[in-house]
């Protein structure tokens, strides 16, 4: 029988050192030090205290933790001395069912991991959704992860070892993520439709584009919306409306975008759309309305991707769609205009009744109590403060540029050093710079992302140079600061290097500060699962940046794995933070059905 909380909070010290026996590997000494700050209000601040003990313990101890773990299809599994927890997870995976081939891979893996580090590789097998990996994707992460750094692989193993730890305690206590588990396969059956074979690239109006559309659509009426409808820019709208004995009441608007950058990630943007919709499914299946309705926008894009029109799905509900987009030509010469109506979005005849379609699409405030979005972290803060969920306190303002660099080109085997006008060089310079004086702000940040050298030869000093500077900030005056001392290094770097530098400023958007009472529903809703509530800045761009210019606007954060990365393949999260997510907006929901906005 599954244990509860209850048992666990008021049991003897002993007993309940046994019940979580095996949740570290022959380490009691965790849930002994974890089991000193009963009670615990829910399974999931369990859960942090246990990776807090884990965190603060010293380096030995957690080198130890580590070793105490057995390889993966190594020697402990071959003469059957795995625990029985171990032996489970290896068997879900396959590793008791290896080729030939496959064992000695792991066998090879295996040792160049522990030459090169020390201790052994730790993975948690069973994967993001608890069902297990695959023998080839186990390999995969293998090999990739002996390319670590040692500092970075102690830290990934010590994640995994929580990973293991929460599906451990999952089934003590008979814990199923069904919400989550429901959000993961959503995300998976989504990332089939792609623009590309053997990557997950989706970009504005193209044939895979159309096709998540279409998904969306069936998956929100399967949830129960009472209405969905793809607008006039591609949008899927999902609207659930409010109780029947409300008069005509608010709107709560929330989602997320389902386009992607070029080879992304599974979860940037889909996640703010699946959450909601979750919650929605719950309240149709118990028959339960809300004083206000719910409106969930799947945005069509948002990364820029295809068109250089980026929100163009969110800017169209706050007005801010410019005309002159349906012009823009890709890369293949197909505008816009082209491409809506090919999409079904207006009329080939006469092109006054789209622009006039995505005019009504702004939406009028006075309808809506706010905007709120999910959003995966696409960072690597709350995967190490071994955290699930972070509430945003503001979207950074940013700014980019471009530039270049003009000195002179010439021979590099016959130009002293000191008689060079090297462009290259003072760009690199510069680009040190950035990182000097971002860090002098703490939560600020200057990216030097793109650098060319134009016809540049391995024997040429170069003669051009150009570059992208992309500034971001917590707050407007913090970006400006932080842009004129950039600027200013870099003109005074530039004199005296004799070379001379030309710069473009290409985009600049306000930081977009979280509505406080907003912020503070989202705060409450993670401290009511038990959770320590970490307040954090955005340094991404999201459709909350829009929305906020005519709403008030907050946003949740779900931890990332694999460090965070996002913006690649390697962008993961798991079922078990998706559920606290869902489990985090449903809380939010009934705060707002409570205790309504004022205004």
């Amino acid at each position: 029988m599954p244990i509860t909380l209850d048992q666990l909070n008021s049991a003897a010290a002993d007993a309940a050192l046994q019940w979580l026996d095996g949740l570290y590997e022959h380490s009691p000494w965790i849930v002994q030090a974890a089991l000193a700050q009963r009670p615990f209000v829910s399974v999931p601040q369990l859960k942090h205290v246990l990776a807090q003990v884990v965190s603060n313990a010293p380096r030995e101890a957690q080198l130890g933790l580590i070793r105490a773990h057995p390889e993966l299809a190594g020697k402990a599994m071959v003469s059957q001395a795995l625990t029985a927890e171990s032996t489970i997870e290896q068997s879900k995976a396959g590793l008791t069912h290896c080729s030939a081939k496959e064992f000695f891979q792991l066998q090879q893996l295996n040792a160049d991991y522990n030459a090169k580090f020390g201790w052994p590789f730790i993975l948690a097998v069973r994967g993001p959704r608890g069902l297990g990996l695959s023998r080839a994707e186990i390999i995969a992460i293998f090999a990739r992860r002996l390319q670590g750094h040692p500092d970075f692989e102690l830290q990934e193993c010590l994640r995994n070892i929580h990973r293991i730890a929460e599906i451990r305690l999952n089934d003590k206590f008979g814990i199923h993520a069904e919400l989550g588990n429901l959000v993961w396969d959503w995300q998976e059956s989504l990332s089939q439709y792609s623009d590309a074979p053997d990557q997950l690239t989706v970009t504005y109006l193209t044939e895979a584009h159309r096709a998540c559309a279409t998904f969306i659509t069936a998956q929100m009426q399967a949830c129960g919306f009472d209405s969905v409808q793809l607008d006039a820019v591609g949008n899927v709208v999902g609207r659930y409306e409010a109780m029947a004995s409300t008069l005509p009441g608010k709107t709560l608007l929330t989602g997320s975008h389902y386009d992607t950058v070029r080879n992304g990630g599974k979860y940037d943007g889909r996640l703010g759309i699946f959450v909601p919709m979750a919650c929605v499914r719950e309240l149709h299946h118990a028959g339960k309305r809300l004083p206000f309705a719910i409106e969930v926008v799947a945005f069509a894009e948002e990364e820029g991707q295809r068109f250089k029109a980026a929100f163009l799905g969110s800017g169209a509900l706050t007005g801010d769609f410019d005309p002159a987009w349906l012009e823009q030509m890709d890369a293949d010469g197909v505008s816009m205009r082209t491409a809506m109506q090919q999409a079904g979005l207006g009329d080939s005849h006469n092109t006054d009744p789209l622009l006039q379609q995505i005019a009504r699409l702004q939406r009028n405030p006075v309808q809506y109590l706010g905007f709120v979005e999910v959003h995966i972290e696409q960072g690597p803060v709350l995967n190490a403060l071994n955290l699930p969920l972070g509430v945003v306190t503001s979207i950074n303002a940013c700014m980019r540029q471009v530039g270049e660099v003009l000195g002179t080109a010439c021979h590099a085997g016959t130009t002293p050093m000191n008689q060079r006008a090297d462009a290259a060089c003072a760009v690199a310079e510069f680009m040190l710079f950035c990182e000097q004086r971002a860090l002098q702000d703490g939560d600020s940040v200057a990216t030097v992302g793109q650098l060319t050298v134009p016809n540049g030869s391995i024997n040429v000093v170069p003669g051009r140079c150009q570059f992208s500077l992309d500034v971001r900030a917590p707050n407007d005056a913090q970006r400006d600061a932080l842009q004129a001392d950039l600027l200013s290094a870099l003109t005074d770097l530039c004199a005296r290097r004799k070379v001379s530098v030309q710069l473009t400023e290409s985009m600049r958007a306000s930081a977009a500060p979280s509505a406080l009472a907003w912020q503070r529903r989202w705060e409450a809703a993670v401290a009511s699962l038990g959770l320590p509530i970490h307040r954090m800045p955005s340094g991404a761009g999201h459709d909350a940046m829009k929305l906020h210019s005519i709403l008030p606007q907050a946003m949740l954060f779900v931890r990332g794995q694999n460090a965070g990365i996002s913006h690649n393949p390697l962008e993961s999260t798991t079922s078990d933070d998706m559920q606290l997510a869902v489990d985090a907006f449903t809380r939010l929901l009934m705060q707002l059905a409570s205790d309504p906005p004022n205004h």
